[in-house]
């Protein structure tokens, strides 16, 4: 199971060439996709018109997720406090709970996110994969 962040569907939906969605679904490799509320949040509000907001939230509906539990925001927090102590900064604290949720489950974090790279700085057992594009 792949957990994929905002940042690929940004760019997998923006896509009109479906380049993107087929090197997403060559890169899953047959693995099931698993989202958090987190990137539900995200890709709903950046919604343009009813239109689009239907059409993703009926999407979105029929997705898994992964729910956080009561330790989630606390250890989301401490991780971002670890990244300060050691001089590193993430820009939303929002990626420090998406990661977390990769970490407390053991996944993969599939993601074209620069935050995420930085969280591996702190965390040696996070698993992570900056998707290049064609």
């Amino acid at each position: 199971m792949i957990l994929v962040d905002t940042s690929v569907w940004i760019e997998v939906f923006r896509d009109k060439s479906q380049t993107k969605r087929k090197a997403l679904l060559a890169a899953l490799a047959g693995d099931e996709v698993v989202l958090t509320r987190f990137t539900q949040l995200e890709l709903l509000q950046g919604c343009r018109d009813e239109r689009e907001w239907s059409l993703l939230q009926s999407y979105l509906d029929s997705q898994d997720y992964l729910e956080a539990s009561a330790t989630t925001w606390e250890d989301a927090a401490r991780l971002y406090f670890d990244l300060r102590r050691i001089g590193l900064t993430v820009r939303s604290p929002i990626d420090c709970c998406i990661a977390q949720l990769a970490l407390k489950n053991d996944l993969m974090l599939f993601h074209c996110d620069r935050d995420f790279e930085v969280i591996a700085q702190a965390r040696s057992s996070f698993r992570q994969l900056w998707l290049k594009w064609p």
